[in-house]
């Protein structure tokens, strides 16, 4: 029996995952980072200072479910596989990694985040028999917007190319500036979602694209002037997340008319909203990862570290 251990510590989420490589099961344990009310997100010092904290604790979760034989570890290094992504948040994983790595005597891998995140979905989705192929893949997070061209790679398993984004706020930053102005708790997507569902509003909108490229700085605005008016919450936050469905759609026929009809994987934080996750797979066969797999998590780390292992 082959299990894999993977660890990611992101701006968001200190997570550990174990994948079995004989049952294709995974088994997880993931908590968020505290952040203060009212309050956007970390400093990367107090993240670091979490994740040191939190996961001896994700590690006696896991670890007390069953006893797990492993066979290498692997760990998220960085936000994207390009020259100079760099977060001090993955110092923590990288740091423990290394530890059990060394101490047992077994192989360590290194990923990055996103690529965390699109094996994530692919497991997810049922959707593996694309790691050897050519598809598209949409990251939308805090910190992240953007399309990918994701093709084969005998070394880092995914090759992936930027082909869209984000010009200026990214679709969780819109997301949670948005939630924390009507008052709920950061991250907000989950919340968001609950009072967009709430919504009986049908909204048109346009949103501004550049190219591929879109721009979702106006969706704030809009949305700080529907506070102001004291409109309700329901119908803000169904405004804001009609927005950025319209922007992915957008996006979306842009990289279609471009590339044709390659795959579409959406992964990330906010593909974990039901609205976008529901229209965009009966509009354009979307794969998405269900919401535990679709957040910040490690199970895809684990993933990679067991098809790196087999390659070996």
């Amino acid at each position: 029996m082959a299990e894999f251990l993977g660890i990611d510590t992101s701006n968001y989420t200190t997570s550990v995952s174990v994948y079995n490589d004989d049952t294709n099961a995974v088994f997880q344990a993931k908590k968020l980072l505290p952040v203060k009310e009212g309050a956007l997100g970390l400093r990367q010092s107090d993240a670091v200072f979490h994740h040191t904290v939190q996961l001896p604790m994700m590690f006696d979760e896991l670890f007390s479910e069953r006893n797990f034989d492993i066979s290498a570890v692997g760990v998220s290094v960085s936000p994207r596989d390009e020259e100079g992504s760099y977060m001090p948040c993955f110092l923590a994983g990288v740091s423990s990694a290394k530890a059990i790595s060394n101490v047992n005597n077994i192989p360590l891998y290194t990923f990055s985040h996103q690529a965390g995140h699109i094996a994530a979905a692919l497991y997810s989705s049922d959707s593996m028999d694309l790691i050897d192929k050519e598809f598209i893949a949409f990251h939308l997070s805090g910190g992240t917007t953007e399309a990918l061209l994701v093709k084969p790679d005998k070394e880092k398993i995914f090759k992936i190319s930027l082909v869209a984004k984000t010009l200026d706020l990214k679709a969780g930053q819109a997301i949670d500036r948005v939630g924390v102005m009507m008052g709920l708790q950061f991250p907000c997507g989950k919340e968001l979602d609950k009072f967009a569902s709430d919504s009986n509003k049908e909204y048109k909108i346009k949103p501004t694209m550049k190219g591929a490229d879109c721009c979702l700085s106006g969706l704030e605005n809009k949305c700080a002037k529907m506070i102001e008016n004291g409109d309700k919450k329901e119908d803000i936050a169904k405004y804001c997340i009609t927005y950025i469905s319209r922007a992915l759609e957008e996006m979306t026929k842009s990289l279609i008319n471009e590339y044709g009809n390659l795959p579409l994987v959406y992964a990330g934080g906010v593909m974990s909203n039901s609205i976008i996750s529901r229209d965009f797979s009966e509009r354009f066969s979307g794969r998405f990862a269900k919401p535990e797999f679709s957040s910040d998590n490690a199970a895809g780390i684990s993933i990679l570290t067991a098809i790196m292992e087999k390659r070996k």
